[in-house]
């Protein structure tokens, strides 16, 4: 499998292609990374240095891969943070060009807006663009319970609304939409779900819900599920291995104590998700 991915990239930590690449290697996957941006660290410290890349270079770099052949074999097309509006018609444009090399080929958006300790944290005209232009032509989509809201003016809280809103987002172009912190107030205690909807039905598994901010947990369970369910071709087994994968990243990473993601120490919860949580039809 290729797969192209389009997101930021950081020296220290890791969000964007430096959360999604090596454990996407880990699993067998091949690829492609195109940065967006190429900053110091993730602007979550407030602070951080490096440029933004236009959307310009980043489509001469795409180009660049188009012009060596390798568009037929790229199966999936992976974009996150979107840093300046034009970057989603570069993406677009790619998964345009991709398609017609491939038609088997499908995008996976990861609708980065905000969330809902923090709000909406992108540039204002950037949910437009992602409502507007770029997610009618995804096929999957991997947005938190608030990206959904804000995507389809919805308000999910409970399992009923928040599968009522994927259906709402599923009605915008995507035949899969996968959400990635479901918190419904008759869930038990110190828990979080994610739910995946798709053509065949809806799948949601529970974790323990553990006491930490992670920043890049989102970009590397939009990259693992869009892998394991294009090979798989199984939403439900698809989310048993992410959210296996997942909470097994953020529990080594809460252990030790770090900021940052435990990405390279945590490689065998990846090739060998432990399979610990069940995964309930639910639709």
């Amino acid at each position: 499998m290729k797969i192209l991915s389009i997101q930021s990239a950081v020296a220290y930590g890791h969000v964007g292609n430096s959360a999604a690449v090596f454990p996407l290697q880990r699993i067998g996957v091949e690829v492609l990374p195109v940065y967006t941006v190429n900053f110091s660290n993730h602007t979550g410290y407030g602070a951080w240095r490096g440029p933004l890349i236009s959307p310009n270079d980043v489509r001469d770099v795409i180009t660049g891969i188009e012009e060596r052949g390798v568009f037929p074999e790229i199966d999936v097309v992976l974009s996150g943070y979107q840093g300046g509006e034009g970057i989603g018609d570069v993406i677009v444009d790619a998964v345009a060009r991709v398609k017609a090399a491939n038609p088997s080929a499908v995008y996976a958006c990861d609708p980065v807006m905000g969330n809902a300790n923090s709000g909406c944290f992108v540039a204002p005209a950037i949910p437009e663009l992602l409502r507007e232009r770029v997610v009618p032509v995804a096929d999957i989509i991997t947005p938190n319970q608030f990206e959904l809201g804000y995507l389809t003016g919805t308000e999910p809280d409970t399992l009923v609304s928040t599968l009522e809103s994927a259906d709402a987002a599923r009605e915008m172009g995507p035949s899969t939409v996968l959400v990635t912190s479901v918190e419904r107030p008759d869930r038990e205690r110190e828990t979080i779900e994610m739910l995946v909807v798709d053509d065949a039905g809806a799948w949601i598994a529970q974790t323990p819900l553990l006491p930490m901010k992670a920043n890049g947990s989102g970009d590397v369970t939009a990259a693992l599920f869009t892998a394991h369910y294009r090979r798989l071709g199984d939403a439900a087994q698809a989310l048993a291995h992410t959210v296996s994968s997942v909470f097994d990243l953020l529990r080594t990473t809460h252990e030790s104590g770090s900021r940052e993601l435990q990405l390279v120490e945590s490689q065998t919860f990846y090739a060998h998700p432990r399979l610990q949580f069940p995964v309930r039809q639910v639709r």
